[in-house]
């Protein structure tokens, strides 16, 4: 029905608000505050899985392969990554932290935590297990 349709109280409406409660709990907790969200996704992924193309950080991160692009750009221009051609297929660049990447992590670690935990503060233990586990059950779909 038209009339009964109220987009603030769809799922995706309160999925997005959500996430831009954390990205703003992150902005205001992260301990480098040029750092973004998905700029620290993008350097965990190097850190957990190497030097990696753009197409496996695409597949680490889920972040897109447009934006991520400009991630790497902004991640090398601060000096946190090296980009390199691929030493078999020169057409792929690959992507490695480096040691001033590896410092950045070292100092938001602890404080991801804190953004993770102040992220889902409202919610006591057993809706935090059950968020988590309906949120994979949503990506798994």
């Amino acid at each position: 029905m038209p009339g009964t349709y109220k987009v603030t109280e769809q799922v995706g409406h309160l999925m997005r608000k959500a996430y831009q409660r954390h990205l703003a709990i992150f902005q205001e907790n992260a301990s480098d505050p040029d750092l973004t969200a998905v700029q620290f996704t993008t350097l965990c992924a190097l850190r957990d899985n190497g030097p990696s193309s753009q197409a496996e950080l695409v597949k680490a991160t889920a972040i897109d392969q447009a934006t991520i692009r400009g991630i790497i750009e902004r991640l090398k221009t601060r000096g946190l990554i090296k980009v390199t051609k691929d030493a078999e297929d020169g057409r792929k660049v690959i992507m490695s932290l480096l040691p001033a990447g590896e410092a950045v992590l070292d100092d938001m670690y602890p404080r991801a935590f804190r953004i993770s935990e102040l992220t889902v503060a409202n919610l006591n233990p057993a809706e935090r297990m059950a968020f988590t586990y309906l949120l994979q059950k949503i990506i798994d779909g």
